[in-house]
């Protein structure tokens, strides 16, 4: 492999429980005092509309998408702060990829903002040779145009390009951008069937995962 392309959210980092605590309580702040953190896992890796207005229809809430983006990004922005966990393993793999000279880049729906907070809380913000997020595309996985976009600029083909991803979203942009897939496992994506995976693991410490050659190891089934 060449490249290596990463999401970030529930792959790199175990960032999605943050998430679905600040989005339960910011519907606590807009009136809906017993949100349920846990709902998240019904639409993550969705765009954001679909995921806020999941929890607003769930829970009655009427308010604007701005001002609740607004209470939002308090919340998790402070819990961001507070320490987010990498996966298992990550850093060190990250590390070893680019030990071999291979292109590292990371492809996130989030915004800008979001991935910014979180690789600076990880001491990665300097990680990778390019970095998609939300704000660089038109339209956002499972539509695979920021991996397109990801592989374009670092002059890469499909091919000799391995994709980590946490969600049936995630995959199905990287496999229809012409990439294999590797999917992050954890407690918010267990609904998604991730079976076109070209290998599903826990955490980067999983034997092979560890060795240079782990793009070319033996698919799951």
């Amino acid at each position: 492999m060449k490249a290596y392309l990463f999401d970030l959210d529930g792959t790199l980092v175990q960032s999605e429980a943050h998430k679905a605590r600040a989005l339960a309580a910011a519907c606590a702040a807009f009136g809906a005092p017993h949100a349920d953190p846990t709902l998240y896992s019904e639409v993550m890796g969705q765009d954001w509309e679909t995921v806020t207005s999941h929890f607003f229809t769930t829970y009655r809430i009427d308010v604007g998408l701005a001002d609740f983006n607004q209470r939002f990004r308090a919340i998790y922005s402070d819990l961001i702060e507070a320490g987010v966990p990498l996966t298992d393993g990550a850093r060190e793999f990250i590390r070893a990829c680019r030990n071999t000279g291979a292109l590292l880049g990371l492809v996130s729906s989030a915004d800008h903002w979001m991935v910014d907070r979180i690789l600076d809380r990880v001491g990665m913000a300097d990680g990778f040779d390019v970095i998609i997020t939300k704000d660089d595309v038109m339209h956002h996985k499972p539509d695979p145009q920021a991996y397109l976009l990801a592989m374009s600029r670092l002059n890469i083909a499909p091919e000799r390009t391995l994709v980590f991803e946490d969600s049936a979203a995630g995959l199905k942009a990287a496999t229809d951008a012409g990439c294999r897939c590797v999917v992050v496992r954890h407690p918010f994506n267990q609904r998604h069937d991730l079976s076109a995976a070209f290998r599903e693991i826990v955490s980067f410490t999983e034997p092979d995962v560890m060795g240079h050659d782990a793009c070319i190891g033996q698919r799951t089934t």
